[in-house]
């Protein structure tokens, strides 16, 4: 086994990594898309109340408890989303540690395979060489 196999493994091994916290990040992603998107309806939801609290006394009443129950989720949803964007944040720094150690190994396993090929062809212009040297022995002795 030659020190290109045991890297390419590593590498291999790095590129599944890369590829498992990056589908986190994406999962990241849309879990704060949802979030957003489900803030924004929230927001909605209460502007159409309030029209309709204006319109109808018995709705007034009972939008006051209403509220309540949004500022509750507004202030949950709010919440979730600052740890969902903590977390995100902390995801991409993964990927990114992530993606730097995969490149430093196949650089690693690049200049070794540089390395090799340069000694592959040493060895062969050595061989060259010494067929020269046999060559001219034998044709001036």
């Amino acid at each position: 086994m030659s020190g290109n196999d045991g890297l390419d493994g590593l590498i291999r091994l790095r590129r599944w990594e890369l590829d498992d916290k990056r589908r986190t990040v994406r999962e990241l992603e849309d879990l704060a898309a949802r979030l957003e998107e489900e803030a924004k309806r929230l927001e909605e939801e209460l502007v159409s109340e309030q029209q309709s609290a204006r319109r109808s006394p018995e709705a007034l009443c009972a939008y006051s408890g209403y509220a309540q129950a949004v500022i509750g989720r507004r202030e949950a949803l709010a919440s979730s989303v600052a740890q969902v964007e903590d977390q995100l944040s902390a995801a991409r720094d993964e990927v990114h540690q992530a993606f730097q150690e995969l490149k430093r190994f196949e650089i690693a396993r690049d200049r070794e395979a540089e390395a090799a090929t340069a000694r592959g062809k040493r060895r062969q212009q050595a061989d060259l060489d010494e067929v020269a040297r046999n060559v001219h022995r034998r044709g001036t002795g």
